[in-house]
C-alpha cells in the first residue's frame, strides 16, 4: 500500500534565503562585531573591493570590504597577516552564503609583528643580503655538520636521526642555543660564530614549528646579519613548511623542515656507493672499449706495416725477381732448344758436305804434299807424291800416269787423248 505524505508548506530557494537573511538582520550580535583571524586568499579587485578569507585553527569565513569602506585601512593586506575585522555578518541572498562585510580592519599583536617582518625584509633586500651571488653552494660530501638549535625538542632529534641514517660517518656538532624568548637572539648568534670557529663544513640553523611570536628570534636583524657574514654554508630550517622567516632569505639554502635540512646537508652514503659502483662499471666498460679499439688499431697497423715495411717490400721484390728469373730461364730454355734444333739442322747439312762423311761413305780425298786438294788430272805430274785420305787412314802414293775421262760426271775436263798422262 503506497504511503501518502501530505506536504503543506513548500518554499522556494529564494524565500528560504530571504528568511535566513532576515534572521541575520534581526540578530543584534551579528550587526556589529569584531572577528580575529589570519588573512588568506586576499584579492584586490579592479573595482576597489577587497575579497579575503579570515581563518584560524578551527574554521574560516569569507570576508569582503567594499571600496567605500577602505578609507580607514592604513595598510595593505597580504597573506598571513593577523588582523581584527570589524563589521557585519550577513547573507548574500543570491548564493545563499553568509560572509563578513568588513568596515574596519586592524592589525592585532601578531599582525604588528608581521608588519615588522615585511619592513625588515624590504630593508635587507634593498641592502642586497638576499642576492643570489652571495649564496654559497652546499658541498655534497661533508665530514662535520654544525647544528644551532635547542638541545631538547623534535628538531634536533630529527636532524641527528636522519643525518646518522644517511651517513653514519658524518660528525654532528650541536650548539645548544636558546631559540625562543628574550635571550634567543644573542644565543643563536653565538652558536653561529662558535661553529664557524670550529670549521664545520655545513651549518643548520633552525628550530621546530610554532607561532610567529615563537619563531620571531629568527626574524631579527642580528641573526640575519650573523647568517649573512658566516663563511660556512648555512641551511635555514625554521618551523614547518608554511613558516617563513628572515633567515630563510639570507641563508644559502632554505629547508622546509629540520628533517629536510638534514637530508639536504648530508648525502646518503648508499647513493655515494651506488654512484661509485656505477662509475666503476662505466670505467670498466670504457677500458674494455679502449682496449678493443687499441687491439683493432694494432692489427690494422700490423697489416699496414706488412705493406709498407722494408721486409715486406724486400719480400715482394724478391718474389718479383724470382718470377722474372723463372720467366727468363723458361725463355732461355726455349731459345736453347730452338738453337739446338737449328744447330742440329746445320750439323746435318754439314755432314752432307763434310769430307769425313764422304770418306766414311767409301770416297777418298787426295792432296799433294803442300796440302792442296787434287781435283783434276791436270794438277799432278808423273812421279809426284800424293796423300790419299780414306776412312781408316792415309795412303801415300806416287803418280805413275794420269788419264782424263770426259764421260766422268765429275770434272768438266779430263785428260786429252792426244796427251795421255803417264804415271
Amino acid at each position: 500500500m503506497r504511503r501518502v505524505i501530505e506536504i503543506r508548506n513548500v518554499y522556494t530557494v529564494g524565500q528560504l534565503n530571504s528568511y535566513i537573511k532576515n534572521m541575520f538582520t534581526q540578530d543584534y550580535l551579528l550587526r556589529s562585531l569584531y572577528v580575529k583571524g589570519e588573512v588568506s586568499n586576499c584579492k584586490y579587485h579592479s573595482s576597489g573591493h577587497i575579497y579575503f578569507t579570515l581563518k584560524d585553527s578551527k574554521g574560516t569565513i569569507s570576508c569582503v570590504m567594499f571600496a567605500g569602506s577602505r578609507a580607514g585601512l592604513s595598510f595593505r593586506m597580504s597573506e598571513g597577516q593577523q588582523v581584527i575585522v570589524g563589521g557585519t555578518v550577513d547573507v548574500y541572498q543570491r548564493d545563499g552564503k553568509y560572509q563578513l562585510y568588513a568596515k574596519e580592519i586592524l592589525l592585532d599583536g601578531s599582525g604588528m609583528l608581521y608588519e615588522r617582518f615585511e619592513q625588515l625584509k624590504r630593508e635587507l633586500e634593498e641592502c642586497g643580503m638576499f642576492a643570489a651571488q652571495y649564496k654559497r653552494p652546499i658541498p655534497r660530501f661533508i665530514r662535520t655538520l654544525g647544528v644551532v638549535t635547542a638541545d631538547t625538542g623534535a628538531a634536533v632529534r630529527d636532524i641527528i636521526q636522519i643525518a646518522g641514517r644517511r651517513n653514519p660517518y658524518v660528525q654532528i656538532i650541536l650548539y645548544p642555543a636558546i631559540v625562543q624568548g628574550a635571550g634567543a637572539v644573542p644565543s643563536i648568534v653565538r652558536g653561529i660564530r662558535a661553529l664557524e670557529a670550529l670549521g664545520v663544513d655545513v651549518m643548520i640553523v633552525g628550530r621546530g614549528g610554532g607561532s610567529i611570536e615563537d619563531l620571531w628570534a629568527f626574524n631579527e636583524r642580528e641573526v640575519a646579519q650573523a647568517v649573512f657574514d658566516c663563511p660556512v654554508p648555512v641551511i635555514s630550517a625554521v618551523g614547518h613548511e608554511t613558516d617563513t622567516t628572515i633567515i630563510d632569505f639570507v641563508a644559502d639554502l632554505r629547508a622546509p623542515t629540520p628533517s629536510a635540512a638534514a637530508e639536504l646537508a648530508v648525502t646518503d652514503f648508499r647513493e655515494i656507493l651506488g654512484g661509485l659502483y656505477a662509475r666503476q662499471e662505466a670505467l670498466n666498460r670504457l677500458m674494455q672499449q679502449r682496449i678493443q679499439e687499441a687491439r683493432e688499431k694494432s692489427r690494422h697497423m700490423a697489416l699496414l706495416m706488412r705493406v709498407v715495411s722494408p721486409v715486406g717490400r724486400i719480400r715482394e721484390e724478391r718474389t718479383t725477381l724470382i718470377s722474372a728469373q723463372e720467366r727468363l730461364q723458361e725463355r732461355m730454355k726455349r731459345l736453347l732448344e730452338k738453337r739446338r734444333h737449328t744447330l742440329a739442322l746445320y750439323i746435318e747439312r754439314m755432314r752432307g758436305l763434310s769430307p769425313l762423311e764422304k770418306l766414311n761413305s767409301g770416297f777418298s780425298y787426295v792432296e799433294n804434299e803442300q796440302g792442296k786438294n787434287i781435283a783434276s788430272v791436270e794438277q799432278v805430274e808423273t812421279g809426284q807424291e800424293l796423300r790419299i785420305f780414306v776412312r781408316d787412314g792415309i795412303i801415300r802414293a806416287k803418280v805413275t800416269a794420269a788419264e782424263g775421262n770426259e764421260e766422268l760426271p765429275f770434272g768438266e775436263r779430263g785428260p786429252k787423248e792426244e796427251e795421255p798422262c803417264k804415271a
